[in-house]
């Protein structure tokens, strides 16, 4: 277990906290110096906020000292990413045509809930443009990297939270998954990213990539991201798409009977054709450790052809939507790649549209029925490890997009079902391999049970 504070779990913080073991003051104190040292490395904060940190930290050691904390994240420091509105702070979602002289009144939903809970607040994150690409690197904040390799990507578009929950700098951060976005970060670099069922967790503005993006938590264990969806599940007016809250808590829903399960192992899909073999091996060693458990395990695929065209009509038509609202004065500074896939949105039909919404259609109806054999299903999260920075996809690779090298990701953005990646190991070289969890639409609690179950076996 570690010792120092800044690679402490949120659950950990908060019983040292208790204890009087630590304060808030100290452990934000170690947050930023951690920051300072590590975030010229990687590039994972496009703002870092030393003086209200501290500001906030030094009110919570007061309410904590008094057996008073003001709710169930005080004194835990949390980052967010650059695409949700957080109060006082500009959100330019790492585009140089966003206004940031703008009045910056409000924070998005998850942003409020988890400010109302306590939570300290160190800084935001990097992203790409307008969060549109599965690398995180913008003309306005540079490239983020990889904690475990600062020469390969960090994954995107939530990589600055992810490098900075790996490297610990700060236990907690907020993500948004419109294709892969959490899970692809946390894939390559070794950490828990979960993309709730679409409606789960209450957002606002409302993503001009439509229903398929989603809000999340990174975290380095399972416990903490059921702690922040106890959370970031609350009701909010401002989403008309949001689900009633649950009514029972993911953190008490945590325990799970493994040998009650009928798990799934698809390492390809069906379709993917070239998977790192270590990537292939550590998938179906976690099928292993689920049947050492006495889960029914099968290998099987779902049987879907892969939707990556369906995916690029409704992906490139709402990066179109969203150039919309930029200063068309700073157009011209926009990522080249998000140009190209904007100017490919314009030319897409209504009728190509409701053709893309259909093969979605399909797709959850595929799956629901699938998941009525099967609780989960596991793949890997990504096919590749981290590959270098700087590009939306490897050298050499079959398209370049970004979506050529995240074919087990965005399928399940188009069905809208709870899908976390958790480490499952290692490459060769060293690099983080993420298992990918699949869950039905709604059992939301159930993939973090499995998770949970996968993390405590497996170590």
């Amino acid at each position: 277990m570690h010792t120092d504070p800044v690679f402490l779990s949120a659950r950990s913080l908060l019983d040292a906290y208790r204890s009087g073991a630590l304060s808030p003051v100290e452990v934000v104190r170690a947050v930023l110096a951690r920051i300072e040292s590590e975030n010229p490395r990687v590039n994972a904060f496009c703002l870092i906020a030393h003086e209200e940190a501290l500001e906030a930290a030094r009110a919570s050691e007061a309410r904590w000292c008094q057996g008073q904390p003001c709710g169930v994240l005080d004194g835990v420091p949390v980052s967010i990413k650059d695409i949700l509105l957080t109060r006082g702070w500009p959100t330019l979602r790492g585009s140089f045509a966003v206004d940031a002289s703008q009045p910056w009144n409000e924070d998005a939903p998850s942003v409020a809930r988890l400010r109302a809970a306590g939570a300290i607040f160190v800084g935001k994150t990097t992203t790409p443009e307008l969060g549109w690409k599965g690398v995180t690197d913008s003309p306005l904040t540079g490239i983020t990297r990889n904690p475990w390799d600062a020469s390969r990507t960090a994954g995107g578009s939530s990589g600055g939270s992810a490098a900075a929950v790996a490297l610990g700098m700060a236990p907690l951060s907020l993500g948004t998954d419109g294709g892969g976005s959490v899970r692809i970060p946390a894939g390559f670099c070794g950490i828990f990213g979960l993309k709730p069922t679409y409606g789960r967790v209450p957002l606002y503005p409302t993503s001009p990539f439509g229903t398929l993006s989603h809000v999340g938590p990174m975290t380095r264990t399972v416990e903490d991201a059921a702690l922040m969806m106890d959370l970031l599940s609350r009701a909010d007016s401002r989403d008309p798409s949001a689900l009633e809250p649950p009514h029972a808590s993911f953190v008490e829903s945590l325990a799970l009977d493994p040998s009650r399960l009928r798990i799934a192992v698809s390492p390809r899909l069906g379709y993917v054709k070239n998977v790192h073999p270590d990537i292939e091996a550590a998938v179906l060693r976690a099928g292993e450790v689920f049947a050492r458990l006495g889960a029914v395990v099968e290998q099987v695929d779902p049987g879907f052809r892969d939707p990556v065209e369906a995916f690029h009509t409704l992906w490139f038509a709402g990066a179109a939507k969203a150039v919309e609202a930029l200063d068309p004065r700073r157009l011209d500074r926009l990522d080249p790649g998000l140009v190209e896939i904007c100017e490919e949105g314009r030319r897409i039909s209504a009728m190509q549209y409701l053709d893309a919404m259909a093969v979605r259609t399909a797709l959850g109806q595929r799956m629901g029925r699938f998941h009525e054999t099967y609780d989960v299903l596991l793949t890997p999260t990504l096919p590749i490890p981290a590959f270098e920075a700087g590009r939306e996809a490897p050298e050499g690779a079959p398209s370049p997009r970004w979506t050529g090298w995240t074919p087990f990701t965005y399928p399940f953005n188009m069905t809208q079902q709870p899908a976390a990646s958790i480490p499952c190991g290692r490459t060769s070289e060293g690099l983080p391999i993420g298992l990918q969890i699949v869950g039905a639409r709604y059992a939301d609690a159930k993939v973090l049970a499995v998770s949970r179950v996968y993390e405590q076996a497996a170590g």
